[in-house]
């Protein structure tokens, strides 16, 4: 019996029958290190949303905007950025060392295609690290050797949970408990990003209910949507950056909009908080 049969949050690794996250994620950002199953699910979501990508590509906007934001403006200097995905255009390291060259980075995942690659592309990057971790066992993450060694826990750091949470396939508290738990774990001044599968119970719920079932009948085994004030809980004890938890595309964008969002962009939503 594999771990797969045991555990349905354990990663596919490099199984060609099976969609895994981080591969379809990839697909989606025009990627080429995935599989055809991996598009067949990419598909899948594209007919239940016809702009999906419009998703995934302000999910990964946002990132590079919450980097820009916390290495420019808050004096923080050390991240870590849990279910980091496959390597693509600005990752976290290289915005945040562009504009803070002493930057420390340590990426979580546990899909065996990402830490290929990962470890790759990071082979000569002596300020950054990636470790094999399951990002919902925070315990195991957050007293991991190479975190402790490469991170310092008295001094600010900055977690990132974006377009992660949303994946755990169990009861629905245990996305609120796992972020408690890397909360209280925080120094005084740390900052943490979370974006999230939205339903935003609107007209725009038969959109999130129609993507939730592909991603359900599809290889990745479903995502769970949460509402503004489910995605409020997971940032219990911290103070909201303004504007709050919004719709990606109404973090901070990059100049005024001169086009409403999609639909898909509608169904992802985040923000970023401050721990006291």
């Amino acid at each position: 019996m594999s771990a797969n049969d045991t555990d349905p949050n354990a990663p596919v690794g490099v199984d060609p029958t099976r969609a895994s996250v981080a591969r379809v994620y990839d697909a989606l950002l025009g990627g080429k290190e995935n599989y055809a199953v991996d598009r067949r699910v990419m598909r899948e979501m594209i007919t239940a949303v016809p702009d999906v990508v419009d998703a995934a590509r302000e999910n990964r906007a946002f990132l590079i905007r919450v980097c820009r934001f916390i290495a420019g403006q808050t004096g923080v200097a050390q991240y870590l950025d849990c279910g980091s995905g496959l390597p693509t255009a600005e990752n976290t390291h290289q915005v945040v060392q562009r504009l803070n060259p002493e930057s420390k980075v340590v990426y979580v995942d546990n899909d065996p295609v990402v830490l290929a690659h990962g470890r790759a592309l990071l082979e000569e990057n002596e300020r950054t690290r990636l470790i094999d971790g399951d990002l919902f066992q925070p315990r195991a993450i957050l007293e991991h050797a190479v975190v402790r060694k490469h991170l310092d826990f008295t001094q600010p750091i900055a977690l990132f949970q974006l377009a992660t949470l949303h994946h755990y396939k169990g009861p629905r508290t245990r996305a609120p408990e796992v972020m408690r738990e890397y909360i209280d774990a925080l120094p005084s001044g740390s900052y943490v990003a979370i974006s999230h599968f939205f339903d935003p119970q609107s007209e725009d719920s038969a959109a999130t209910k129609a993507l939730e079932d592909a991603l359900t009948k599809g290889s990745l085994g479903g995502a769970t949507p949460r509402t503004h004030g489910e995605i409020m809980e997971l940032f219990a004890g911290l103070e909201l950056v303004q504007p709050g938890v919004v719709p990606l595309t109404e973090w901070w964008s990059d100049g005024p909009r001169l086009k409403p969002p999609s639909v898909a962009e509608q169904l992802i939503a985040g923000g970023v908080a401050r721990k006291p």
